[in-house]
């Protein structure tokens, strides 16, 4: 039996400008001085890695078998609500900044391997506009700079 649970208030999305460990892996202490964006998102996109298999065919069959090819992320993106007088998270992600979007996918759970660090670059960062009525919006798109860091344990605090 699985206990199956909602993203939405559980899983927590941070952005830190370093991380000390080559492995891209935070420390507590970082993830404690990041920005927690988690109250601000209201749409997720990407932050996954695909693979492209490479076909494999041969005399011997019909079939075409394949191998495991490059790995390659997702064009990823955050849409956050706008702010009307604060403008600290536009100025974060500013067009340019590097850094890394830290995400505890099962919440803060020390030592649970739920936690995926991919290093980013902000590509583009635009407001979203609509006619419709909802609050306002931009959207984040992301870079993704080098091989992300999957599963990885919630550090216990220092």
């Amino acid at each position: 039996m699985s206990n199956r649970f909602m993203r939405r208030g559980v899983t927590k999305f941070f952005f830190l400008d370093t991380i000390t460990a080559k492995t891209f892996i935070p420390i507590r202490a970082e993830l404690t001085s990041a920005t927690d964006l988690s109250p601000t998102i209201s749409d997720v996109e990407g932050f996954a890695l695909e693979n492209t298999p490479i076909d494999t065919p041969d005399m011997a069959s019909e079939f075409t078998s394949n191998i495991a090819g490059e790995d390659k992320a997702d064009n990823s993106s955050l849409t956050f609500y706008e702010d009307k007088v604060d403008s600290t998270l536009e100025t974060l992600l500013s067009k340019g900044v590097e850094g890394f979007v830290v995400i505890l996918r099962k919440g803060d759970v020390v030592g649970s391997k739920s936690m995926d660090i991919f290093p980013v670059r902000v590509g583009a960062r635009s407001a979203t506009y609509t006619t419709a009525t909802e609050p306002a919006k931009f959207k984040v798109s992301f870079n993704i700079t080098a091989k992300p860091v999957q599963d990885a344990a919630v550090p216990a605090a220092a």
